[in-house]
């Protein structure tokens, strides 16, 4: 068994567990900063570890076009090429068939691309996916899957999952036996009837863990909380459930109570980037005059390296000489202050107290 459930809240379907992978165990609930390229933007492997990231995800559909596998392989696996030595999930590259749509063509046999770098052409089969995820060294590859817009019609929204679940059928008969954990993902837009079919016919797939997809596309917040409602209960207790793409804060919040084990997002980096910091009384805007000759930290009792160090004052300053070094210390802050969220759900989960304490936690 991969996973080990610790503890589920009695009020709530809020759990903790531990989730071993081929390097090192994550406790859940778990927060997954973005590295897409191989990197979270704008932070070191250090600076990660020091803010308390268990894991990173990766993108394989970016690797496989830039550097290459050749590359990655020849450095030792996408551990020793971006020197991280901790557990790394990577995405299959069906987001992009999303993001990427005016350069895709999607049949049953998987996902026709048009590099957005060079535009040479690569076919993503389920097992091509495997291979280059393998080639990677991942510890949690995700099956090839189709990640659709919002809104979608529910005769489409069909199509689309009876072919993720024929792309999941073949990535784990071709899977096999590996070091790595496969999980599969349960999609249906956001048709009820659909998602509860695509649950349970993964779960006769039997795969390590079972992803909720194709959420936080565009639609309203309660959408995604129903998708949660009616698929959760189908995924077996034994096994991790991860939630992809959604992040804000309070979402994370009322999916862990909810039964949702791993998060990822790039909210933390992609709001620092922009001067946006995240506190306990909510969201900051740096760049705001009001910070000009403001000397209090970010968030006074955080103890990352920027509110250790740093004033409002500074930070401003940073952002308004367009400085790099002011994304960098708002990124960090970030992150340290989503890993530290997940920290204290954790130890709230496990006191008996996480219905009581909501947000900030």
């Amino acid at each position: 068994m991969h996973f080990k459930l610790i503890y589920e809240d009695k009020k709530t379907k809020a759990r903790v567990g531990e989730l071993r992978t081929a390097h090192g165990v994550i406790r859940t609930p778990a927060f997954f900063p973005v590295g897409t390229q191989g990197t979270v933007k704008t932070l070191s492997g250090g600076e990660l570890k020091t803010s308390g990231a268990q894991a990173i995800l990766s993108n394989a559909y970016h690797l496989y076009l830039r550097p290459g596998l050749e590359v990655i392989r020849r450095t030792g696996g996408l551990h020793a090429f971006m020197g991280w030595d901790r557990p790394i999930l990577t995405d299959s590259g069906g987001y992009q068939v999303l993001s990427l749509a005016d350069l895709k063509k999607v049949s049953e046999e998987g996902v026709l691309f048009q590099s957005h770098i060079d535009g040479t052409s690569h076919l993503f089969t389920p097992e091509k996916v495997i291979e280059i995820q393998d080639a990677l060294g991942s510890d949690i590859m995700m099956v090839l899957d189709e990640c659709l817009h919002y809104p979608c019609e529910y005769d489409y929204a069909g199509q689309s999952m009876e072919r993720t679940l024929n792309w999941a059928k073949r990535s784990k008969e071709f899977f096999k036996a590996k070091p790595s954990l496969l999980f599969g993902i349960v999609h249906g837009s956001v048709y009820e009837d659909l998602r509860r079919s695509c649950a349970q016919r993964l779960v006769e797939m039997d795969f390590d863990g079972y992803a909720v997809g194709g959420v936080s596309v565009g639609e309203p917040g309660i959408l995604i909380y129903k998708v949660l409602d009616c698929t959760l209960p189908l995924l077996p207790k034994d096994k991790p459930r991860y939630l992809m793409g959604s992040g804000m804060p309070e979402d994370i919040v009322k999916a862990v109570a909810r039964g949702v084990d791993i998060f990822d997002c790039v909210i933390p980096t992609r709001y620092g980037r922009n001067g946006t910091a995240f506190t306990g009384k909510g969201r900051l805007t740096v760049r705001n005059a009001e910070y000009t000759r403001d000397c209090s930290p970010l968030e006074e009792g955080c103890e990352c390296y920027t509110c250790r160090n740093h004033s409002r004052a500074y930070l401003r300053h940073l952002f308004n000489t367009n400085e790099m070094l002011g994304p960098r210390l708002v990124s960090l802050h970030n992150v340290h202050f989503f890993l530290g969220l997940m920290a204290r759900i954790r130890k709230a989960i496990l006191e008996g107290r996480f219905r009581e304490t909501t947000a900030p936690i």
